[in-house]
């Protein structure tokens, strides 16, 4: 609902209320992706299965005479909320100072639960968003000021949900409770004991009843006990708990103003703008328990324009001056120009420079699951962790680990298939985080023809310098290196006895990274109220010679198209517009599943729409289908898939009018 109008000569008001709820998609790729499993060895019945969404079974242990096993796990279905709804509320006071300024003031407000996904899948529970925003605007000037403050309210990390579930109901082998910090030992002990033979009933060498076994007491899914454990837990702090907290808030301030009356011959425009972070998580997101975490950072420009050869070519340049608290102030400048080379036929070129801070969460983020860790770059952040220090690249981890399981399915002890393969680890050397630095070309073409015709064409490319990535680094309870310098076999050891911690943590890659696209569009009028249009994208990214370790986040298919056809009033009030899309497939690196890639498969999907307009009554009807042929498809690898949408809408406009 919207309501906007007058009060009087000076005033203005606008309002707008908005809810929707719903029921989300369910994420249920079950996917075995455990890395340390052959491909080939992977699946429901692999001991050491790691379903993608299950949760717990990332916690394993390499058990003498077994292997590797890990913990049952529960589905992401079962953790999570998915009713949705999100409620967002807005008001405007609008004061007329004189002719061409305002002085006006909004406040926004926002609650909502919905699922989010990062390194974990998360349920946003009642989590609210609100907004003060303060602005005065001229022919030739603005100000304006704004804070935004969020309320995480009831949100929770399903991951470390489903851990903190599994650490609450595990006896030992005479029936007696556990603690949780004896939880993931005691399950292990269980399944050795039966999978061995020494467990009266329990079938000897066979891994599902040994699991079977282990799992006795295990809170089933939608009981009673199980949604006891998930409310408590999901309220908890703490490493024992799976709540998500904040109370952070942002300020940020900014101004412009056009000097081109006083400089006539150009047009000059200078601004500048303060932001400040205020982050309290309460350690749930980022480390602060000790207090706030403050970021302030700031910025200004000057940017000065000219038309020339009979306003046929307009030229452009600026340059910017940033800085962080954190990190060194940047100059950066840029420049840019259009040529009207024939009658609505126009060039276009420009060069950027600019360059990125590390947001706050790749500076301070830290959230801990299990024996995972997802951590901000910034020095302060890994203080006493001994992370960057004493840690083992993830590539040669997994390569180790793969070599020493061949190894003892071939004959050898666990001992000597250690020795022979340490080797194959390597230290970490992993940087601090640091500003992302690019620059950036573009050229395009852009025409009309007859006003019948739009074409538009253009490619554009990217050098990255200090490109921000994940590293994944792991550290064992060893130090990894003996008084020698050579690998430690102690260290080798803690590998396969989970006595390690697994750090993703934001960085730079020293790899030379570059973008490049391009894209094609056009347009064209059938009729004064028909048009079809079709565009298509081209993005490749490309890390050269990099590291493995070092993990880009590009994830864009290479290739994209749309086609569009349609009208709003095509034949007495009725229109339609119908699109079709399609990407094609690619890999996706994200920190939810360790940095490891996950393919995302090609898809098409078809959206339509038709409308009929009542101008008595005031009154448009809208019947359409975003995805019409409901197709399944996610659109980040762990995230659900996602089928049709069907809808029927009316908007009447207006009540006053």
């Amino acid at each position: 609902m919207r309501y906007a109008g007058p009060i009087g000569k000076k005033f203005a008001i606008k309002l707008n209320a908005a809810y929707f709820t719903g029921q989300d998609w369910f994420a249920g790729n079950y996917d075995d992706v455990d890395a340390l499993t052959p491909p080939a060895q992977r699946g429901d019945l692999n001991p050491a299965r790691n379903a993608l969404n299950v949760y717990g079974d990332e916690i394993s242990k390499t058990i003498t005479g077994i292997g590797r096993v890990t913990r049952t796990g529960y589905a992401e279905k079962d953790l999570m909320d998915y009713h949705v709804y999100n409620v967002r509320l807005n008001g405007a006071l609008y004061y007329r100072l004189n002719e061409g300024s305002t002085l006006s003031y909004q406040y926004n407000l926002g609650q909502a639960t919905v699922s989010q996904t990062g390194s974990h899948r998360n349920s946003l529970n009642d989590y609210r968003v609100s907004q003060h925003k303060l602005e005065l605007k001229g022919p030739q000037y603005f100000v304006r000021a704004y804070d935004i403050i969020e309320n995480a309210g009831h949100s929770y990390n399903s991951r470390k949900l489903a851990q903190a579930i599994n650490q609450t109901w595990v006896r030992d082998l005479a029936g007696n409770p556990v603690t949780a910090a004896q939880a993931n030992d005691t399950w292990f002990a269980r399944y050795e004991a039966a999978y061995k033979g020494t467990v009266a009933g329990v079938t000897a060498a066979d891994h599902l009843a040994a699991r079977g076994f282990a799992d006795q007491g295990r809170y089933t899914p939608g009981s009673d006990a199980f949604e006891r454990e998930k409310e408590r837990l999901s309220r908890l702090d703490g490493p024992e708990g799976a709540r998500i907290f904040s109370e952070s808030s942002l300020f940020h301030a900014e101004g412009q103003y056009d000097f081109s009356k006083l400089f006539k011959p150009v047009q000059l425009i200078a601004g500048g703008n303060f932001r400040r972070y205020q982050l309290f998580t309460n350690g749930s997101l980022f480390d602060d328990k000790d207090g706030d975490i403050i970021i302030n950072e700031g910025g200004a420009f000057l940017q000065a324009g000219k038309r020339l050869l009979n306003e046929r070519l307009n030229m452009l340049a600026s340059i910017r001056y940033d800085k962080n608290q954190n990190f060194k102030g940047r100059f950066t400048p840029r420049v840019a120009a259009t040529y009207e080379f024939a009658k609505n036929h126009y060039l276009r070129a420009s060069f950027q420079t600019g360059f990125r801070s590390p947001v706050p969460a790749e500076q301070f983020y830290m959230s801990n699951s299990g024996n995972v860790t997802v951590m901000g770059g910034a020095p302060a952040n890994s203080k006493g962790l001994n992370a960057y220090e004493n840690s083992y690249t993830f590539t040669s981890v997994d390569s180790f680990g793969v070599a020493v399981s061949r190894a003892i399915q071939q004959g050898a002890t666990r001992d000597a298939a250690v020795e022979a393969n340490k080797q194959l680890l390597q230290q970490a050397n992993v940087k601090y985080v640091a500003p992302e630095r690019v620059r950036t070309w573009e050229i395009g073409y852009r025409s009309n023809i007859n006003d019948k015709l739009f074409f538009d064409a253009s490619y554009y490319r990217n050098d990255y310098t200090d490109f921000i990535i994940n590293s994944r680094m792991v550290r064992p309870d060893s130090p990894i290196k003996d008084s020698d310098g050579n690998i430690n076999s102690a260290a080798a050891t803690n590998l396969l006895n989970r006595q390690y911690h697994v750090f993703v943590v934001f960085t730079n890659g020293s790899d030379k990274v570059s973008s490049q696209g391009a894209s094609l569009e056009a347009r064209y009028l059938l009729t004064n109220k028909l048009s079809v249009s079709a565009n298509g994208t081209w993005a490749e990214f490309n890390m050269r010679d990099a590291n493995p370790n070092n993990i880009p986040a590009f994830n864009t298919p290479r290739f994209r198209t749309v086609v569009t056809a349609g009208g709003e009033n095509l034949w007495k009030h009725a229109g339609f517009n119908v699109a079709w899309r399609w990407h094609e497939g690619y890999n996706w690196f994200g920190s939810f599943n360790d940095n490891r890639p996950g393919f995302i498969g090609a898809y098409s999907t078809i959206d339509a729409q038709v409308n009929y307009q009542l101008p008595k009554v005031k009154t448009n009807i809208k019947i359409g289908a975003n995805n019409l042929l409901n197709y399944y498809a996610s659109q980040a690898y762990g995230m659900p898939a996602i089928g049709g949408v069907y809808y029927v809408s009316f908007t009447f406009d207006s009540l006053t009018r």
